[in-house]
């Protein structure tokens, strides 16, 4: 150890001497250095600080970052393939644009597979407007759709803009 003469205190502290160490030993217990739970006494300590007329802290509700849902929803929806439109109101929809073609109002009777054939081609229609819609967003730089990206989309499509 260097003479008392050679040290000397730097800031108002003096400083520290290396300490021989045994391998993965605490130099102040002699032993291994103790982890693990906090002791009864500091767990009661901790429970005493609540009083009982302080607030109830709620845990933080748990938030995905933006976009995260919406990446997790476009997965899920790809990866399926039911129909996306509820059966019924389709139903009532289609049976109305009937009733209205018809030049006496007459109720027209629909078979189901009928119904589920339009269902299919009118969401195939849709899904492929949504996707042409989305390129012409992405081509204006935005990433969200607007009702002139979908004119733009039918409009290059042309008349007879269908599924192909």
């Amino acid at each position: 150890m260097p003479p008392k003469a050679a040290r000397r205190s730097v800031g108002g502290r003096s400083p520290e001497v290396a300490r021989r160490t045994m391998g993965g030993q605490s130099p102040g217990t002699g032993g291994f250095a103790r982890r693990g739970r906090p002791s009864a006494a500091v767990r009661a300590a901790r429970r005493s600080n609540i009083q009982p007329g302080d607030p109830v802290q709620q845990r933080k509700k748990h938030r995905y970052k933006p976009g995260t849902l919406a990446l997790k929803e476009i997965r899920k929806y790809q990866r399926s393939t039911d129909l996306l439109l509820l059966k019924l109101p389709f139903s009532r929809l289609v049976r109305e644009i009937a009733m209205s073609m018809t030049l006496s109002g007459d109720m027209l009777r629909w078979q189901a597979s009928a119904i589920q054939a339009l269902q299919e081609a009118a969401e195939a229609f849709l899904v492929h407007l949504f996707e042409d819609t989305n390129l012409c967003a992405i081509h204006a730089k935005r990433v969200t759709i607007m009702q002139k990206d979908i004119q733009l989309a039918r409009r290059i499509r042309g008349a007879w803009g269908g599924l192909g």
